[in-house]
């Protein structure tokens, strides 16, 4: 994509997602990218509960996209956030949900992308033994994935990070023992800290750059994408609408051109199974 060659862009972070980020919007946008060292992306939320992330995970990348650019004097930046929790969609399963958003002040574009994946060590469990703490250590992929313990689940005073060996875990958990009768172990989810999240951000990092390299037809603006999924593909038996994607339509950020994709998964009919008409 020649739309960003020779910018100069920022990317913001502090725990280091430039090592999948960089090498992609160099290779494939051609800009100039400056990682800052001094940039706290810790006041817009803490997985550990230091600091509770004001409004939603899309709220807090644009936050943070902006106040980089305003801090170091740039109109274009890359940023990250993810959040971890329950699937939106399958039961009793963990998910890790990266959003990836580039900001280009300059011609007043915002290019998201999304990744939800499966792929993660995402954990917590109140421990009572050095038994279930390496127990717990063990799934968690430790150590090379991080871990962080501390004397409560919420509104903890003693917090321990950056524990990179066994024997400094065992060590930590001793020491809180000594404080306090509860000690919580938690995964570690800082992207540094993690590298099974690092993968997810490089594959959201993969569709920001598809996203935006795709042009808008009509005035060649990147970032032309689906903004609205249309149901109704008719049953092939009876042509009735189903809850089943019938098209998608694309929409430029920049001229608000719109255009429509029919039967964007290969299928004009769907099966029968799945008609309320021959389902009822």
């Amino acid at each position: 994509m020649k739309f960003f060659e020779g910018r100069k862009l920022i990317v913001a972070t502090k725990h280091h997602k430039e090592k999948v980020i960089l090498p992609l919007v160099e290779e494939y946008l051609g800009v100039d990218v400056f990682v800052p060292s001094d940039f706290d992306t810790d006041k817009f939320g803490t997985f550990s509960g230091e600091v509770e992330r004001t409004g939603n995970a899309l709220e807090a990348i644009r936050k943070k996209c902006y106040e980089a650019m305003e801090q170091y004097g740039y109109d274009l930046v890359v940023a990250s956030e993810g959040s971890f929790g329950p699937h939106p969609s399958l039961f009793f399963a963990q998910a890790d949900d990266e959003l990836l958003m580039l900001i280009d002040k300059k011609n007043e574009l915002e290019i998201i992308a999304r990744e939800l994946s499966l792929e993660t060590n995402f954990n917590a469990e109140k421990i009572t033994s050095q038994e279930q703490l390496l127990e717990f250590a063990q799934k968690s992929d430790f150590p090379s994935h991080g871990l962080i313990l501390k004397d409560a689940k919420e509104n903890s005073t003693i917090i321990h990070k950056d524990i990179l060996d066994w024997e400094n875990l065992q060590a930590v958990y001793e020491s809180i023992k000594k404080e306090t009768s509860e000690v919580w172990v938690e995964t570690d989810m800082r992207a540094y800290r993690n590298p099974t999240r690092m993968k997810v951000i490089e594959k959201a990092t993969q569709k920001l750059i598809k996203k935006i390299n795709t042009a808008c037809p009509n005035c060649q603006a990147p970032g032309f994408d689906v903004n609205k999924v249309i149901k109704g593909l008719p049953c092939k038996w009876c042509k009735s609408p189903t809850e089943s994607t019938f098209a998608w339509q694309f929409n430029c950020k920049k001229c608000n051109y719109t255009s429509l994709q029919k039967y964007p998964n290969d299928k004009q009919y769907e099966s029968p199974e799945f008609c309320n008409y021959c389902n009822p």
